[in-house]
């Protein structure tokens, strides 16, 4: 076996939580007793080596949207950038995540396709249509500890708390992806002036905060584990904050480009801007970053949805949502550490054991966790042939960013 020594490097080691400079030996991406027997040595000077990172929302394409990415593209992007251990959510298309037997076949073949240990999120509901639980024991059976209904509505709340005891029961976490229908309808941008003045639907704070405010009765009546993701309003980090002050099992995270980009990028109708939950306000901004701080937020998620350049070419708002978010993520983690929101090991934990903690798989991802060797000074451009993604769907494009995970060493 080969063994990597890098010399001089800043450790950052959430679990032991320590942040020191000091000379590594890697085998297969575990750490070793030093030795003279190496295969390569690696100046670590002014480089940053990190676990490599658990991302709780990523949209790998496959199966069924292969124009957009397939497991090998997209499991190579998030290999080469740290991260190994990817959640996906139950809407693919076809939706297999209701079937127990054929969720197996996509964890292997996402590991032998791409590199990358992937989770997936089952259906909560049969099909994703909100009508009837979807078959749980199965799910859990065929390895998913959480179910999601994603994106898409329940056909009433009857439905949402029957999946709810049913998951409890099994022991399995709900993911919410908060979103009040009625309110949201046909929105594509946050409710705020830039919309106003483009004319275009508008999807308020409200359909969110209402919709987790809902969500967390339920909770509280059912005592499932839940976890909301990406969470995009300043007041939904009110309402986590209340649950947890009052003991309810709920954790969230956030997406990485909540923390930084805002409804100001939609201006001129720019597609590439056009996420869900939308881009929101400065203000928003602000707030979701101090609940990261705080800790009311647990963990940054990618949310990952890469899409093909069709993809975005209608009118705003007849394009599909999504960015491409693997090759930029550790350089929007760099530019926090930057702009003093976290010391370097703070942002660590937040995209490797808190999520992991979320998860409930720190063991599992300790024992499967390799290194990423980051360097948190190297400039380069966000360009189409520099995103390893097959999505080239970004707001950040042809711009320059600082900080790239330059080498990731696992088994």
């Amino acid at each position: 076996m080969s063994i990597v020594k890098i010399e001089n490097v800043r450790v950052l080691d959430p679990v032991k939580q320590t942040d020191s400079v000091e000379t590594v030996y890697l085998e297969q991406g575990k750490r070793v007793a030093a030795t003279d027997h190496v295969s390569e040595i690696i100046d670590g000077q002014g480089k940053w080596l990190m676990p490599t990172m658990v991302d709780l929302c990523a949209r790998m394409r496959e199966p069924g949207q292969q124009q957009h990415g397939t497991l090998k593209s997209e499991g190579h992007a998030a290999r080469k950038n740290g991260i190994l251990h990817i959640f996906t959510p139950p809407d693919s298309k076809p939706i297999v995540q209701d079937n127990g037997a054929l969720i197996h076949g996509l964890v292997e073949k996402a590991m032998l396709d791409g590199g990358i240990y992937l989770k997936v999120i089952g259906a909560q509901t049969q099909g994703l249509q909100g009508k009837q639980p979807a078959n749980m024991a199965g799910l859990k059976k065929g390895g998913c500890t959480a179910v999601s209904n994603a994106n898409a509505p329940f056909a009433d709340d009857d439905v949402v708390l029957r999946t709810l005891e049913y998951a409890a029961g099994l022991g399995m976490t709900v993911v919410f992806y908060a979103e009040e229908h009625q309110i949201a309808k046909d929105g594509c941008v946050h409710e705020g002036f830039v919309a106003s003045r483009q004319g275009l639907p508008m999807i308020p704070a409200l359909a969110e905060t209402v919709a987790i405010a809902k969500y967390l009765l339920m909770i509280e009546a059912t005592k499932v584990r839940a976890h909301f993701g990406l969470l995009s309003c300043g007041a939904s980090v009110e309402l986590i904050k209340i649950a947890k002050a009052k003991g309810l099992p709920v954790t969230a995270d956030v997406a990485m480009h909540q923390l930084h980009l805002t409804e100001s990028l939609t201006d001129g109708f720019n597609s590439l801007a056009h996420v869900r939950p939308p881009l929101r306000a400065e203000k928003d901004k602000q707030l979701l970053r101090q609940g990261v701080k705080e800790g009311v937020i647990d963990a940054i998620c990618t949310h990952h949805e890469p899409l093909s350049s069709s993809a975005k070419l209608a009118p705003f708002a007849e394009t599909e949502p999504g960015l491409t978010a693997f090759d930029t993520y550790v350089a929007f983690g760099v530019q926090l550490v930057n702009e003093g929101l976290f010391e370097p090991l703070e942002w660590v934990e937040k995209v490797t054991l808190a999520p992991a903690k979320v998860a409930n798989m720190v063991d599992r991802w300790v024992e499967e966790s390799g290194w990423a060797l980051v360097d948190p000074k190297l400039e380069w451009l966000v360009a189409k042939d520099s995103i390893l993604s097959q999505g080239k769907n970004t707001p950040l494009i042809n711009q320059k960013v600082v900080g790239k995970v330059i080498q990731t060493f696992a088994a």
